[in-house]
């Protein structure tokens, strides 16, 4: 069954952009809305972001990996947001780059960067937190 656990690496994978795109969609929206406010665009991209970050964790340990992490429930949740705190850093350096340099809407670049960390955010939490050992 489709939510049934799994430690498949391509069901997690699949599972992982699943929950992604749904964190991403409360992201983006929360970015647009917060960006009407006139407050600039990577501030209102850092406060979108930890409203995705939130959705994204409950989802994932709900979903996405059936290995539960060896260090407990505060350890797990520490170095989901250290992982995310440099997933935050990427999007905002990724978001400067699309907008200011390339030349981008900036909700472009929003999903351009999410597209360029969903690798490290997945990659990190798979083998820091869910491995098997």
């Amino acid at each position: 069954m489709l939510f049934e656990p799994s430690s498949n690496v391509a069901i997690q994978t699949f599972r992982a952009l699943f929950v992604a795109a749904i964190a991403l969609t409360l992201d983006a929206g929360a970015l647009w809305v917060l960006s009407l406010t006139g407050i600039h665009y990577l501030i209102c991209a850092v406060f979108s972001f930890i409203i995705g970050i939130c959705v994204h964790f409950a989802l994932s340990v709900r979903f996405v990996f059936k290995e539960k992490a060896p260090i407990g429930r505060t350890g797990e949740i520490a170095v989901y947001v250290a992982i995310g705190v440099v997933g935050l850093g990427l999007t905002v350096l990724f978001m400067w780059f699309f907008t200011e340099v390339v030349g981008l809407f900036f909700m472009v670049s929003r999903g351009v960067s999410a597209v360029l960390t969903f690798a490290w955010n997945f990659g990190s939490r798979k083998l820091l937190l869910y491995r098997k050992d």
